[in-house]
């Protein structure tokens, strides 16, 4: 599919047994590549016995479902990998751990120079846009201008979340990422997370990639 994909990020707080039919809702809507499991304030615990209810809905909906922060969890609850953010070490351990079987993501960067260390650790991907931060309607300006810097002249794949309307997809399409990421605009959508997910497919229909001979 030449054209940027979605990337979903769950609510940092939910119960996993009440979110568990917005999750299949919204895998049915259509085109979703990966679903990132967020529950940064969670224990071990409790992140796994969410991601032994959530993983295999994720990975029935043709999605690869990763883990945020526990690269442990990701590989005991049978994972496609996980996103790491506290630390260059820690972001080499889980390519060296987890690689070449799961998947790596980072992101939480500030600094273009760390951005590029990253990359060299040969993650899958880097992801732009704070994820502790509270939505606004459309992606932060920060995000836009990093992630176009990104696209134009790097090869490792990078994500660029959006904000929280649907609408917000296309100015963060625009930028040449390979993914957008999207939280609150599915999850509190007022048709449900099936029509999110239909609507967003139908914006990325318009930002095909260039193609590469």
């Amino acid at each position: 599919m030449n054209r940027p994909r979605l990337f979903l990020v769950t609510p940092p707080v939910f119960e996993p047994a009440d979110f568990a039919p917005k999750l299949k809702d919204a895998l049915s809507g259509g085109d979703v590549a990966c679903v990132l499991i967020y529950m940064p304030q969670a224990s071990s615990k409790a992140l796994q016995d969410t991601a032994e209810l959530l993983v295999p809905i994720i990975q029935d909906g043709a999605a690869a479902a990763l883990i945020y922060g526990d690269t442990q969890v990701a590989g005991r609850t049978g994972s496609d990998g996980a996103h790491v953010e506290t630390s260059l070490e820690d972001i080499k351990l889980a390519v060296e751990s987890l690689q070449p079987e799961r998947i790596v993501g980072a992101g939480g960067t500030k600094l273009k120079h760390e951005d590029m260390e990253i990359a060299e650790t040969g993650v899958d991907y880097l992801f732009f846009g704070k994820l502790d931060l509270d939505e606004r309607e459309e992606a932060h300006p920060k995000t836009i201008d990093r992630a176009q810097w990104w696209a134009e002249l790097f090869e490792t794949p990078c994500v660029a979340l959006a904000g929280n309307t649907i609408a917000s997809i296309d100015a963060t399409a625009a930028t040449g990422a390979d993914f957008v990421a999207l939280k609150d605009a599915v999850w509190t959508h007022g048709e449900g997370p099936s029509a999110a997910v239909a609507a967003a497919n139908a914006i990325l229909e318009n930002h095909p990639f260039a193609d590469v001979d």
